[in-house]
């Protein structure tokens, strides 16, 4: 049963990648909106339409404080370090058990 095991492996690695790359364009949006990009460029709308749907979701139950302070990037990266802590190491840990 060692194909499952190596395809669960090989999909814990997509995921984690996925979950990263996500987390760094989170932290760009954060870093972009601190100052004023412009809004044509294309690397700044694609991480604006990359962030946005999540960003607007979370900003619908998390009340933005001190001064317009936006917490939502915050709750997203503890979100995707939760999966990519309990999630991706689950299933690593499920693949190593079909392989051995």
């Amino acid at each position: 049963m060692f194909v499952p095991g190596y395809f669960v492996l090989a999909l814990a690695t997509v995921i984690d990648w996925g979950l990263l790359m996500f987390m760094w364009i989170i932290i760009a949006r954060a870093i972009l909106s601190w100052v004023s990009p412009d809004p044509y460029n294309p690397i700044v709308r694609f991480i604006y339409n990359v962030t946005e749907p999540v960003l607007s979701r979370i900003r619908t139950f998390v009340p933005t404080i001190f001064g317009g302070l936006d917490l939502a990037p915050i709750y997203i990266i503890a979100a995707v370090m939760f999966l990519r802590i309990f999630l991706v190491n689950n299933m690593i840990r499920i693949a190593q058990m079909w392989i051995h």
